[in-house]
């Protein structure tokens, strides 16, 4: 059996910030679901623009455990949109299942912007 390596882990070198902006706006669709206020659009453009700027300058092995915890986090939160996104009944949407996805986001997050030393 062959191994196939995904290009996910290249794409990350290219704009760490970029796929945490991904990451975020996935958090705050979730964080609706849950009935919460999410961030503003404003503080994740100058945030985005730190994170791309502290991976450049991150030694490579935090650039490294950086590009995991996205690949990771970006895994399993697909899989927990698409479940919320199944329910049955749109009007009784999945808040607590919501608000505990959005809670690991963002517990995920801070790892991520805690192995670039920020």
């Amino acid at each position: 059996m062959s191994h196939q390596q995904h290009s996910f882990e290249d794409n990350v070198a290219s704009d760490a910030g970029r796929h945490l902006a991904r990451l975020r706006h996935v958090l705050g669709l979730v964080e609706q679901i849950a009935g919460r206020a999410s961030a503003s659009a404003e503080d994740a453009l100058d945030e985005n623009a730190r994170i791309s700027s502290a991976y450049e300058a991150a030694p490579p092995i935090a650039q490294r455990r950086f590009d995991t915890l996205v690949a990771e986090a970006s895994c399993w939160a697909s899989s927990g949109v698409d479940a919320l996104a199944s329910a049955k009944d749109p009007r009784s949407q999945p808040r607590i299942a919501a608000a505990r996805l959005a809670d690991e986001l963002d517990h995920s997050i801070r790892q991520m912007r805690k192995v670039l030393g920020l």
